[in-house]
């Protein structure tokens, strides 16, 4: 355990990769990328990913079956929040294609190998803990709203939320809640499981990183959230189906966003002791 280290890097020191400027050209092209490396085995890929429209389709008939209809949209909706460490695989592939290395799905795993992986575990968790924090707040508005009696039906729920002033409050209410976990979540880790990837730096490095690439690039980082958002969105709407597809594409398009938004490692960057 004399290696395990999370807060900086192995040699206790805290790392700042220099971060560029991007446009929105950039991210169309990150984008590309992304598909591109999707296209290259999608077989592998959708098996990869076939978990999200499975786990999707689970927790909609289970929130169904418990009286918490009320609580579907913000479950797929939440897929942006633990998106970008469920991708962790796909990072490692398009790592591992850029290398010219051999891009099995199998290597999908090798990330448990990486010396980063406890650093990638505590902001992973870290995601977890916001998608379980905002289905509260999603659950307190409703309940503010309509009290304690859960929706009779499908059907009954959307007639009240589109035809009431208390629906429309709750659209109001509840996507403005979820933008502030959009906005931290973008903030925070637009950048830093890839960077952790490729370089093994440090949760608070990876975290730092990813803020100042926002930072430094707010209309860009905006577009691309609302880029995600609305893909998840689209891939969520056939029954999650999807998202098979939509998935692999934005975790492979992270990767060559990070790329584009931080600098290699053999250029000059600053180091200090924690």
């Amino acid at each position: 355990m004399a290696g395990f280290h999370v807060m900086a890097d192995a040699r206790g020191m805290h790392v700042q990769p220099t971060v560029r400027s991007i446009t929105t050209a950039d991210l169309g092209d990150a984008l590309r990328l992304g598909f591109e490396d999707f296209w290259a085995k999608p077989s592998h890929y959708v098996f990869l990913c076939l978990i999200y429209p499975v786990v999707g389709l689970i927790l909609t008939r289970w929130t169904s079956g418990a009286n918490a209809i009320q609580l579907i949209y913000p479950l797929m909706s939440g897929f942006a929040l633990v998106g970008p460490f469920a991708a962790i695989g796909l990072y490692e592939i398009s790592r591992r294609r850029e290398l010219g290395m051999n891009t099995s799905w199998r290597h999908a795993l090798d990330v448990r190998r990486s010396p980063a992986i406890p650093s990638i575990v505590v902001i992973g968790i870290m995601l977890v803990a916001l998608f379980l924090l905002w289905l509260y707040t999603a659950q307190s508005i409703y309940t503010g709203l309509f009290g304690d009696q859960p929706p009779a039906s499908i059907g009954s729920f959307v007639r009240e939320v589109l035809t009431t002033g208390k629906g429309w409050t709750l659209i109001l209410a509840g996507n403005a809640a979820g933008l502030v976990f959009a906005v931290v979540v973008l903030a925070t880790t637009v950048v830093a499981f890839p960077l952790l990837l490729d370089r093994d730096v440090g949760v608070v490095s990876a975290i730092e990183t990813s803020t100042r690439a926002v930072m430094t690039n707010p209309l860009q980082m905006a577009l691309w959230g609302l880029l995600v958002a609305v893909l998840l969105v689209i891939g969520s709407i056939p029954l999650f189906a999807g998202l098979a597809v939509v998935m692999p594409v934005l975790g492979h398009a992270t990767w060559h966003l990070y790329r584009k938004v931080v600098e290699p490692e053999r250029a000059q960057q600053i180091r200090r002791p924690m």
